[in-house]
């Protein structure tokens, strides 16, 4: 396997290029770093982000996982028409 198909195998397979994944992963990445700073806020502090990590999680979930399934189900869809 080339070291280019290394960076394209994944993206392919959840029905992304590589650059529409890089920037889908890197989102996921900072949606779980701002997740992480209210968790660890609200451990110190209780009262603050009492529901902020839960939310973030809620809406990962959405992102990755009903998104990503519509999404697939679009291209499908534009393939069975082309």
């Amino acid at each position: 396997m080339s070291l280019g198909q290394k960076f394209t195998e994944h993206p392919a397979t959840v029905g992304e290029t590589y650059g529409e994944h890089f920037f889908a992963a890197m989102g996921f990445s900072l949606s779980l770093l701002r997740a992480a700073f209210c968790c660890g806020l609200h451990a110190v502090f209780p009262f603050l982000c009492e529901k902020t990590g839960s939310q973030c999680i809620e809406g990962l979930y959405e992102r990755m996982v009903k998104n990503r399934s519509r999404l697939a189900e679009e291209r499908k869809g534009k393939t069975v028409e082309a």
